[in-house]
């Protein structure tokens, strides 16, 4: 019973996600949004839903530790799963602009949350700090988008165009987003509930289902759009998805989580798994400036990476 639980979650915040993006992204366009601010928010935030709801549902639940573990495994796999599988399929150009800036702000967040996790509990106020940390992230990138044209406006753009075909008229993208946030409520309810009753079958803590179980099946929105991506020679897409992915899992999942139910950090993830996670977020930057991109061979070695962290957790 817990596996079809299971299953039946990973469909519903799959199919979910994939709702909430088209129907979110048809909103915003009908309202004269521009495509810089949907792909910088819009975009990001629809593929960061399941996470969200996920978290919530874990942590009203007290099932915190799956709430933190779902955020700080989804921005590991991001980086080295999906990055990695995007960049076996086709090899990932990255701009100047977007490993300073973009990877930047992502290092910026991921060091915030670390030093706030440090006090043992992300708490109401902290929630607020993230949350106002990043709308001015979010502000100036725009400023900085309309007064100097190039690369990295142009990434926010495709991003748009990557979701592909949505629902025109006002009625199909309400209707969309609606039926998106339906099945994300019963998805993370599903695969919250299954993967604590096979975390006590198998003796594993709640914080490693999290970390594993939870924080794949929620990531598998992204896996799907950068694969999609890559194989439509759009690779660069993926990049940017997963920066901006990763930057609101920190911010606006926890911190919006933390405005609602206070959520305790699990002594695991605060003695390792944040610190690997910002040992991968380094990494990134590291080759995306050095490499001017995630050549095949690096994809490669990503993908090893987690496979090969995932295995440390399960047999820990």
């Amino acid at each position: 019973m817990p596996y079809l639980q299971i299953i039946a979650g990973l469909v519903l915040l799959t199919a979910g996600g994939e709702f909430i993006v088209r129907g979110a992204v048809g909103l915003a366009l009908l309202m004269g949004v521009s495509k810089v601010i949907v792909g910088l928010t819009v975009v990001a935030a629809g593929t960061s839903a399941p996470e969200f709801v996920v978290s919530l549902n874990a942590a009203l639940g007290d099932s915190g530790d799956i709430a933190m573990g779902n955020v700080v495994g989804s921005n590991i796999a991001n980086i080295l799963l999906i990055l990695g599988a995007a960049a076996i399929l086709k090899p990932i150009a990255a701009s100047k602009t977007m490993i300073l800036r973009d990877g930047g702000t992502m290092l910026l967040g991921t060091v915030l949350f670390i030093g706030l996790c440090l006090f043992g509990v992300i708490d109401r106020w902290a929630g607020g700090i993230m949350l106002l940390v990043l709308a001015a992230i979010w502000y100036f990138t725009y400023q900085h988008d309309m007064k100097n044209p190039g690369d990295a406006r142009d990434l926010h753009e495709e991003e748009v165009d990557e979701v592909g075909e949505v629902p025109k008229g006002w009625m199909k993208p309400v209707v969309t987003t609606l039926v998106g946030i339906v099945a994300l409520t019963f998805g993370a309810d599903l695969l919250v509930d299954g993967g604590v009753t096979v975390a006590r079958q198998f003796g594993v803590s709640e914080a490693v289902i999290g970390l594993t179980l939870v924080a794949f099946g929620t990531s598998l929105p992204e896996l799907a759009a950068s694969i999609v991506a890559a194989l439509r020679g759009h690779s660069d897409v993926a990049l940017g998805n997963v920066v901006g992915s990763n930057l609101l899992n920190l911010l606006v999942i926890i911190g919006g989580v933390s405005l609602i139910a206070p959520i305790a950090v699990p002594d695991q993830i605060l003695r390792s798994d944040l610190w690997i996670m910002l040992a991968v977020t380094v990494v990134l930057l590291i080759v995306g400036y050095f490499m001017r991109g995630i050549s095949r061979v690096t994809g490669m070695v990503f993908v090893a990476a987690y496979i090969g962290y995932v295995a440390s957790l399960v047999s820990a």
